[in-house]
């Protein structure tokens, strides 16, 4: 069988190996419950308030204001949520381009009669329309939720979350920023983008899947989403997931060590991809802006729609070439993109979305190159 290449890094990552190390204690020996008040409980919970402290420095935030989580979706639910039922928000700013996590949890809201829902303008090349959000905030005086994500995760378009937070500031709105395509990624100081709410997810940056975090600015007082116990400070009920909370700590350390290295390959292969596509294939695209501002990790070509190209996502899944068309889809069945349709909705485009890590080469570049040149 042919080695599998795997290109769609941005829907998961594999477990680093050092991860899974620190990791392991905490499954086998160190199974104390962290509530509990002897040993095994107290040996655990140190573990826990290690890795909230780690966590904290590396994104510039105080211990108190971390909290762990199941991943990004719950952290965005949690934000969004108890941004409406105690932060007071009826009105909710967010685009057409976001994760499934805040789409469907601000149109729940929306459909239960607890908000208004509103979106910002798209701009051609995907980005958000700074201006269209300034209007929307000054044309009411509702108190409103802005939710915008750092970094898209089918393009990659990154926001500028600096200009977001300081419009949220200046019309009194509270600001949730999905960060999970980021955290682990760049190096993010959260006090300096006035942001009340940010999610990540440890899978994305080769840390263990089942593990997130929600970042609560201290000025901010919200109740559980997860009622049933104390653990978290009150803030989320449940056993705590020790050894993917030491997982997520550690990768996250790791990431922050090595950025230099790791993003400056990544982005080698990013570009290296993107010069031979434009070589080899007419007619291609690449969906968003990901010659300027656009994670490093992710690149979204669109193939022109022809019959060869129809069937591509199965095709390259045959040659054990792991992709994806956006995060609605998966090898061997496109549902669409909401993303693509949203900013192309009348070009005739097959969407591919390549996403790399420290792991991959420039051989596998190639090699799925190569691959592409057969099929199309």
């Amino acid at each position: 069988m042919t080695k599998r290449i795997y290109f769609d890094n941005a829907a998961t990552t594999a477990l680093d190996k050092e991860v899974l190390d620190a990791m392991l204690p905490y499954l086998t020996t160190h199974f104390g419950n962290p509530s509990s008040i002897y040993s095994y409980g107290r040996e655990t919970r140190l573990a826990v308030e290690n890795a909230r402290k780690s966590v904290a420095k590396i994104l510039g935030v105080h211990p108190s204001e971390v909290f762990f989580t199941s991943g990004g979706t719950e952290s965005t639910n949690t934000a969004i949520t108890a941004a409406v039922r105690d932060l007071g928000c009826t009105r909710i700013i967010t685009s057409p381009l976001e994760h499934h996590a805040t789409m469907h949890c601000t149109e729940a809201l929306k459909r239960r009669g607890e908000v208004t829902l509103e979106y910002v303008r798209i701009l051609q090349d995907g980005h958000i329309d700074l201006a269209s959000l300034e209007a929307l905030l000054a044309g009411s005086e509702e108190k409103t939720l802005v939710t915008l994500m750092h970094a898209n995760n089918e393009i990659g378009n990154l926001l500028h979350i600096e200009a977001v937070g300081e419009l949220c500031q200046q019309y009194k709105a509270v600001f949730h920023c999905d960060t999970v395509q980021t955290v682990g990624h760049y190096p993010l100081d959260l006090k300096k983008f006035n942001v009340d709410f940010i999610s990540a997810a440890g899978h994305k940056f080769h840390g263990p899947k089942g593990v997130g975090v929600l970042y609560v600015n201290e000025d901010i007082k919200i109740h559980p989403f997860i009622e049933g116990g104390a653990q978290e400070r009150n803030m989320r009920a449940g056993t705590e997931n020790i050894y993917g909370i030491v997982g997520f700590a550690k990768a996250l350390e790791m990431a922050t060590e090595h950025y230099d290295a790791e993003s400056k390959h990544i982005q080698g292969l990013k570009d290296h991809m993107m010069g031979r596509l434009e070589k080899e294939f007419e007619g291609i695209q690449f969906n968003g802006d990901a010659k300027g501002r656009c994670l490093y990790t992710v690149l979204n070509v669109g193939f022109p729609e022809t019959e060869k190209s129809e069937m591509l996502l199965f095709n390259l899944d045959i040659h054990n070439i792991c992709v994806s068309g956006g995060s609605a889809c998966s090898s061997g069945a496109s549902v669409g993109s909401h993303v693509i349709h949203s900013i192309y909705p009348d070009k005739k485009i097959v969407p591919v979305r390549f996403s790399f890590s420290k792991y991959n080469t420039l051989e596998e570049v190639d090699q799925v190159i190569d691959q592409l040149k057969e099929l199309i």
